[in-house]
């Protein structure tokens, strides 16, 4: 695939920047919402727009007449200011000692570094900071030939990739949701929701795997059989055979750890299949995220498709 195609990296420079771990989502769903009131103009299909009281700081797009939802959790890790000058962590970040990173209390803004003594981890800065205060990676955004690289490529590239999705979409949902990073929760009413409302029983997950010795960068994304959660086999089946037949080079993932809001999606009570489809990374859950270009142009590409085919 030809990796020096044009794409608006502005945007997913934007989407990395934005402070919203886990439970913190506002930020974002603000940033989702003005975007789709600005850009619905040029989309094939202007979406119903879902949100407020009764999906908290999630966002559902519907296109047309839907039969499977994208789900794109919009959340990130991080860490919460504890007491004596001591953070705990939001989700599984890989922590560091010297990592920035920023947030905001009552007291104003703070740009500062973490240290790691023993078991437990402190912050290092000028003055106290308010206890409770939520705390992200400073963002550093590089781009070279083949790659792109920042904090939060889990999930804002998956966020990103949706809202490609979105120019051109006809009949489908998009889902962004909340807390996946710790523990998920919101895809339970979100789904229940598409599948009470439009009858939505299938979906692909938009988020982003690991490199492995088994999925490579630049050889387009990953499309999991399995990995902590088990999808149903004759679904996988169906997505692997598009996959196959629309010529978009694509990895086929099997692992035994780490999961999505596919996980969430199979414990709830309605008859949902899922399939988790997205770009492998290296450097997971740090400040450092890095996603070789041609496996997201083969995300968006896969996703076009198997949102008509499905």
């Amino acid at each position: 695939m030809n990796n020096n195609k044009k794409e608006d990296w502005g945007l997913l420079k934007e989407l990395c920047s934005i402070h919203a771990p886990s439970g913190n989502e506002s930020a974002m769903t603000n940033f989702i919402i003005d975007h789709v009131k600005r850009e619905k103009k040029n989309w094939k299909v202007t979406p119903k727009v879902y949100s407020g009281k009764g999906f908290q700081d999630c966002v559902v797009l519907v296109f047309g007449k839907p039969k499977t939802a994208i789900y794109a959790h919009i959340d990130s890790i991080g860490y919460t200011v504890k007491y004596d000058k001591e953070v705990v962590l939001i989700g599984k970040p890989i922590v560091k000692t010297g990592v920035t990173v920023v947030g905001v209390d009552s007291k104003g803004k703070i740009d500062c570094s973490l240290i790691k003594q023993k078991d437990s981890l402190y912050y290092k800065f000028k003055r106290e900071i308010a206890i409770g205060t939520r705390l992200t990676y400073k963002p550093n955004f590089r781009e070279t030939k083949n790659y792109v690289q920042c904090c939060y490529m889990d999930n804002r590239l998956g966020v990103w990739n949706a809202l490609q999705v979105a120019k051109t979409l006809r009949n489908g949902a998009i889902v962004f949701s909340c807390w996946e990073e710790h523990g998920g929760g919101s895809v339970g009413y979100l789904s229940k929701f598409l599948y009470e409302q439009y009858k939505v029983d299938q979906s692909l997950i938009s988020d982003i795997t690991w490199v492995t010795n088994g999925v490579k960068a630049g050889q387009g994304c990953a499309v999991s059989m399995r990995d902590s959660g088990l999808p149903r086999k004759e679904y996988i089946d169906r997505v692997i055979d598009i996959a196959i037949k629309s010529k978009v080079p694509f990895q086929l993932e099997v692992e035994n750890a780490g999961g999505s809001d596919g996980n969430y999606i199979q414990r709830t009570p309605y008859p949902i299949d899922w399939c988790f489809v997205g770009a492998p990374e290296t450097n997971v859950h740090t400040p450092d995220e890095k996603v070789h270009k041609d496996d997201i142009s083969s995300m968006v590409e896969l996703y076009k498709v198997l949102m008509d085919k499905l």
